[in-house]
């Protein structure tokens, strides 16, 4: 597993803040072709195609959360400003995100970055968070960042942590990118899917616009990233976790079944999030989202010509430079690959 962490080691210090992931591409594109993989580039979409593209379709979002310069040492969440059309008003409790945010990213080291070549453009650190209400979004304070234009992103700076038992950065979802870069390695021939903005709830329109862009359908879509949990001890009873559907749709797919095999075949802790979910709600007598995924809304927009099935890795500390897995999950997903793209006769 050392080639696999340190690609993943090289990702996270690529930065790739959502609605400007252009220098994130470059940097996977070269990677990719580097291993005579062939790349095609269209809007908000990275596509990797092997020898026989046919045979697998999965998608990865390359977007991580970061900030963006407004004005004059004005610099606001990305993912809500309105060009990325997101709101923090969507959110049905923005105080509670405030505190997250407060707690999350002060004194949180930020690297600003050219949004067309990712030439590094300075370092500065996070002084405060404060909730804007006519804007509807976080305003950050930054020291040492008065020389940046509007339209300017700023990653958060972050580095792999890895032990024996877990792994921690911000891994949403350069894990997904690091698993499927790892899987041409190890002689993948199909297509994967690199897409932009999902952390602003765009991503699904780019890859939706692919499939359509060349008459493609399937039910195989296989939609990889990561899933929050509250604690550590939440992760010790799952290695992966899976969907039967979300807010959106089921996900009706072959696939579901085929992963399934293979988990229970080898000792592979698994559960369905909706179900999860809807457990909580049944034992707090509370009613609530069962989350709004990629996948669930190509389903839906697509009217089922689009299925799949989705497959994450659970993990605490969602949406920070500290956000953790267990590296037996690691271990898990990507057999679970092998078994389904590299070893097809062993589920015959």
């Amino acid at each position: 597993m050392d080639a696999f962490y340190d690609i993943l080691k090289q990702l996270i210090r690529v930065p790739s803040v959502t609605g400007h992931e252009h220098p994130y591409f470059m940097f996977l594109k070269r990677e990719l072709e580097d291993l005579n993989v062939n790349i095609e580039y269209y809007d908000g979409v990275l596509v990797a195609k092997g020898t026989h593209p046919e045979s697998g379709y999965i998608s990865a979002h390359a977007d991580r959360h970061g900030l963006i310069c407004t004005g004059h040492n004005e610099f606001q969440y990305a993912a809500y400003i309105a060009k990325n059309q997101s709101s923090l008003a969507e959110n049905l409790n923005k105080e509670q995100v405030l505190k997250n945010f407060e707690k999350r990213f002060t004194t949180q080291k930020v690297q600003a970055y050219e949004p067309w070549s990712g030439s590094y453009l300075g370092m500065g650190t996070i002084e405060n968070a404060f909730l804007c209400e006519r804007r509807e979004n976080i305003i950050f304070q930054i020291n040492d960042f008065d020389h940046l234009f509007p339209g300017t992103p700023i990653a958060f700076m972050d580095k792999l942590e890895i032990d024996d038992e877990i792994i921690s950065a911000q891994l949403d979802n350069v894990l997904s990118v690091a698993i499927l870069i790892y899987l041409y390695h190890q002689g993948y021939q199909g297509t994967a899917f690199f897409t932009a903005s999902e952390e602003a709830g765009k991503s699904w329109r780019f890859l939706l616009d692919y499939f359509r862009r060349f008459e493609i359908s399937t039910n195989e879509l296989l939609v990889l990233d990561t899933s929050p949990y509250k604690t550590m001890e939440d992760l010790k009873n799952i290695d992966v976790v899976l969907r039967n559907r979300d807010e959106n749709g089921y996900f009706r797919s072959p696939l579901k079944t085929k992963i399934k095999k293979i988990a229970i075949k080898n000792r592979i802790k698994y559960h369905y999030k909706d179900e999860y979910l809807k457990n909580i709600m049944k034992q707090n007598n509370t009613k609530s989202s069962l989350g709004i995924t990629e996948l669930g809304r190509i389903i839906h927009a697509s009217k089922g010509q689009i299925q799949g099935t989705t497959l994450q890795i659970p993990t605490i500390g969602y949406h920070t430079v500290k956000e953790t897995a267990k590296r037996e999950s690691v271990d898990s997903i990507l057999l679970i690959l092998r078994k389904l793209y590299l070893e097809k006769k062993n589920l015959e």
